[in-house]
């Protein structure tokens, strides 16, 4: 087969498989396209990579570039590599080693820049679509040239006989990452709109996902992670299905995270109340030894979902030390550290199966840590223990000896200590308390944001219980009057109940959880277990309850006013309420609703 094509300046001639240019030397880009009234004919450059011609479907072997002879055993090319990345960190060593095998490499934008400055052969993607880059960037890629010579399966005929036909080269490994939307849209300033938009990348995931449909034909690579054991692979012959399923299904993986992403976006500036879709992106944080129980397998992730970004919590923290988290490890630390960054004063919380057994607040955080041990040393052992301060030398001394209120002689054991911060000796204070204790630095998270919640084959979604007291109105409807001591421990006492799960009742005094009552099926019998930790203590507290009392007499609000309690909160709302603010008047007792709920479960 004979064609001819080209100008007076240049003439290609193509005989069956074979092409060369000859006549006149390399054009200038700039003069490379001549516009006619319709159309734009290109004229092919003359310039070739260091003398290596292009790859065609006829001048190649229809089978894996995996499997065709090293560098050093042929000097012929074993096909185009594309390049087009935004992220170029450890780009430059991966292309050069694709060189050395005898790959030709195409590319765009700023990656051609970048590898042309460092010396690496490389062919502009304009000199292989004949087209040039076009509407600020919009348009580089997106063509039968790119994405036929990706698309094309080399086990089918007609396929290669299009490629022929048209003058296609194929592709035979695509290395391409996105553009940064997601550092765009969560910079610290917030970006207009044309820009957000702007940085949506179109080129690249159609890219991607061409190169992963055709995985049994082309290598494609999303993650700078991924080019040393990938350039291995193809240096051993060993760039096997295995591996090109693994990286299909990380590129589909790759693009879906950001359109995700994307969407996230899109609907924060036009959507209001819950999505009518939603995709929540997470990246596998670890995979865990087992679950609740050691029958169950897990896994923990992170929410790379915009409405987490920079919100800190658990799921960020730093390990300083001790063995990795279990599953129950991250309930109970998180559960801990909620708590304890809801409280504005320094404190310290102590979770026991989610449930906060120990809190108090004072200037003084060594001071708040005895006190929260104190008020359920018997649940404090074993448990987790957070503080929203800086943890000094003094108080990691304190938590490393300190012995256990109930006997005053057995050491306090923990599984987890959590907190904003560690001072240098502090750290290695605490680190020489056990070679098990798993220390965790992360930054201040309060309940905020979305929480999603799975039940059988759905989500349950709602906003976080944000409310703290400072927001609550507390409405005397007692006779008896609040003092301004009795006040304080109520707003503490309700911002501990919140924290504790439904039914749930709290008994507190002089910022200080005395004892508390959590998940019982019945609102009664959490205030006799709060009652009961309270002990003697219990005279001049307060109680709170986080939902409202559907009885008063012979029922939770007098035993609360017999035992002692000097004031009750709870939001109101019940056909009864009358019963109790009665019954607080009998025994003298303040009475307080609040209007709102805190039910946890």
């Amino acid at each position: 087969m004979l064609a001819i094509t080209g100008t007076a300046r240049a003439v290609t001639v193509r005989v069956g498989c074979a092409s060369r240019v000859v006549g006149a030397p390399a054009v200038p880009r700039s003069l490379r396209y001549q516009f006619g009234k319709s159309s734009i004919q290109h004229v092919r450059s003359a310039r070739v990579n260091k003398g290596r011609g292009l790859t065609t479907p006829c001048s190649m072997s229809q089978a894996s570039p995996t499997t065709s002879a090293s560098p050093k055993a042929s000097a012929a090319s074993k096909g185009q590599v594309l390049v087009s990345v935004s992220d170029k960190s450890d780009l430059l060593p991966f292309v050069q080693g694709l060189v050395e095998l005898g790959y030709d490499i195409v590319s765009t934008g700023g990656s051609a820049s970048a590898l042309d400055k460092a010396g690496v052969p490389v062919r502009h993607v304009e000199d292989v679509t004949g087209f040039p880059e076009m509407l600020d960037g919009r348009v580089k890629t997106l063509h039968p040239k790119v994405h036929g010579g990706i698309l094309a399966r080399r086990d089918v005929p007609s396929h290669m006989a299009a490629l022929e036909e048209h003058s296609i080269d194929l592709i035979n490994i695509v290395i391409v990452n996105l553009y940064p939307f997601r550092q765009t849209v969560t910079a610290e300033q917030k970006p207009a709109y044309e820009v957000a938009v702007e940085n949506i990348d179109i080129g690249g995931p159609s890219m991607i996902r061409a190169a992963a449909k055709n995985h049994a034909h082309v290598l494609v690579v999303v993650e700078p992670a991924d080019y040393p054991s990938v350039l291995e692979a193809l240096r051993n012959g060993k760039a096997d299905a295995a591996l090109r399923r693994h990286l299909a299904w990380k590129a589909f993986q790759h693009t879906a995270t950001y359109d995700a992403t994307v969407a996230e976006w899109f609907w924060g500036e036009i959507g209001s109340g819950p999505a009518p879709e939603r995709c929540v992106p997470m990246k596998l944080g670890a995979t865990l030894r087992y679950g609740e129980n050691p029958h169950q397998t897990a896994a923990f992730y992170t929410d790379v979902s915009l409405g987490e970004h920079g919100r800190g919590g658990v799921a960020t923290s730093l390990q300083h030390h001790g063995k990795e988290l279990s599953y129950n490890n991250y309930l109970d630390a998180d559960a801990a550290y909620l708590a304890v960054c809801d409280i504005v004063d320094p404190a310290c919380v102590i979770v026991k199966h989610t449930n906060p057994c120990g809190v108090a607040a004072r200037e003084d955080l060594l001071e708040a840590y005895r006190l929260a041990v104190r008020a359920d040393p018997t649940s404090a052992f074993g448990g987790i223990v957070a503080f929203n301060r800086t943890v000094d030398e003094a108080l990691a001394r304190e938590i490393r000896e300190f012995r256990s209120p109930a006997d005053n002689e057995t050491r306090m054991f923990y599984e987890i200590v959590i907190a904003p911060g560690y001072t240098s000796e502090g750290l290695a204070v605490l680190k020489g308390k056990s070679k098990a204790l798993r220390i965790l630095e992360a930054a201040p998270r309060a309940p905020s944001g979305d929480s999603l919640r799975q039940v059988a084959a759905g989500w349950l979604q709602q906003d976080a219980d944000s409310l703290v007291p400072s927001q609550i109105d507390f409405k005397v409807v007692s006779e008896a009057q609040p003092t301004p001591q009795q006040l304080e421990d109520i707003k503490f006492a309700w911002q501990c109940v919140k924290h504790v799960k439904s039914n749930a009742i709290t008994v507190a005094k002089d910022r200080r959880l005395l004892g508390m009552g959590s998940g019982q099926p019945n609102r009664v019998k959490s205030v006799q277990i709060a009652l009961e930790k309270a002990a003697e203590e219990v005279k001049g507290s307060v109680l709170a309850s986080d939902a409202f009392f559907p009885f008063s007499w012979n029922d939770s609000v007098e035993i609360a006013c017999k035992a002692g309690v000097s004031a009750i909160v709870h939001p109101g709302g019940s056909l009864r309420d009358q019963d109790a603010i009665d019954c607080c008047n009998k025994y003298g007792v303040v009475l307080l609703t609040t209007g709102v709920r805190h039910f946890k479960h």
